[in-house]
């Protein structure tokens, strides 16, 4: 029997440390603590796999909590019960004490585990919702504020026409049209065609 640590973070920019410390409480080796930097919406992360394919029956698996191991309700449900049932793994929430399938192994127990596995994976996912809500509604606040996203459109200089023009003419070369233009040969073709200034195939 081994004892393993699952931590989960959605972005590179947050920070795991409250659940690897809460495993070095646990005294859990860090070699058995898996670590994913991805979102919780579905179970295709690479540190996930590698833990399932470590865990043998008999093992325990400690969470912190539901929303560590995932954010949706029905793939939360379907992890559990291939950890618990088809693997023979006992999985512990740190934050939930009652949640432990190790602590009670009758009907009763098992039903109160069910319970509550299913009001905390509910919360998860809803968790997951209410972000993509909040961050649909910033971002189409922000646009009617006329922020701009993405990659910033590359202006085209004053004298565009007059380049393109001189580089038609075979008075620019495409290495100097380029410098003056400050693009690259791919943006300096793309707006090119934009701009309507195509005449003529160049040859450097």
């Amino acid at each position: 029997m081994g004892n393993y640590g699952y931590c989960r973070i959605s972005s590179l920019d947050q920070n795991e440390s409250r659940q690897i410390f809460a495993m070095n409480e646990l005294q859990i080796p860090p070699s058995n603590v898996f670590i994913d930097k991805q979102s919780g919406a579905d179970f295709n992360r690479p540190a996930y796999k590698k833990l399932i394919g470590t865990l043998k029956a008999g093992d325990v698996l400690y969470i912190k909590d539901i929303s560590r191991l995932g954010r949706n309700y029905a793939e939360i449900q379907n992890q559990w019960r291939i950890l618990t049932k088809e693997k023979g793994v006992d999985i512990t929430v740190i934050d939930i004490p009652l949640l432990s399938t190790g602590l009670y192994k009758d009907l009763i127990g098992t039903l109160v585990n069910d319970l509550i596995l299913a009001i905390f994976s509910f919360v998860a996912d809803n968790q997951l919702t209410t972000i993509r809500q909040n961050q649909a509604e910033g971002i189409a606040a922000a646009k009617t504020r006329g922020v701009k996203f993405g990659r910033p459109i590359k202006t085209v200089p004053n004298k565009f026409a007059e380049l393109v023009q001189q580089w038609n003419n075979k008075q620019l070369s495409t290495e100097d049209v380029l410098k003056l233009c400050k693009m690259s040969q791919t943006t300096f073709y793309r707006r090119r065609a934009e701009c309507g200034l195509i005449q003529g195939k160049n040859k450097k």
